[in-house]
């Protein structure tokens, strides 16, 4: 009966080791399979993060040159958050390791809105678009030169302050 009993514990146990290295199995299978579908979802370019930046910042000027402190404070920190997510996306790229050239300036800019400086802002927005030129030339795209904008991108954006939720005209 002893022996009866050892067995039916043997066998138990070889069961189980071989239940989880089925399972194992197929948690490994699974792995692989979300890894290839990450390698193969879609990664926005380089180009389309730095696309975002240029807008982000031709709409930082046209809020900050309208003293709307509220939108440009917005747009400071969704020109951040592409920031963000250029490290994360191409860590190791020498465009990447280029952006602490623009971070002086973009201090520079968030405390004039902070501020509310007009004048601080429009020097430092300058000193901003000054050192994306340089980060351009230090990762050889020279050819690509930013400016201070003198129209908006969008036409459907109104970027007066507002005074009581209501427009200032």
């Amino acid at each position: 009966m002893r022996g009866l009993f050892v067995l039916l514990v043997l066998i138990s146990l070889l069961t189980a080791c071989t239940q989880s290295k089925s399972g194992e199995q197929a948690l490994q299978n699974q792995i692989d399979s979300l890894k290839a579908e990450l390698d193969n979802a879609y990664k926005p370019g380089f180009g389309d993060f730095m696309g975002s930046i240029q807008t982000r910042h031709s709409k930082l000027w046209f809020a900050g040159a309208n003293e709307n402190w509220e939108l440009a404070e917005f747009e400071m920190h969704e020109m951040e958050e592409i920031i963000e997510d250029i490290r994360a996306v191409y860590p190791d790229r020498e465009e990447t390791q280029s952006l602490p050239i623009i971070e002086p300036s973009l201090e520079t800019v968030n405390n004039a809105i902070k501020q509310r400086d007009a004048e601080a802002f429009k020097k430092g927005y300058l000193t901003l678009t000054n050192a994306c030129n340089t980060c351009h030339q230090a990762t050889k795209v020279e050819f690509i030169k930013i400016k201070i904008p003198t129209i908006p991108s969008y036409s459907n954006q109104d970027f007066k302050k507002l005074v009581n939720n209501d427009r200032i005209e």
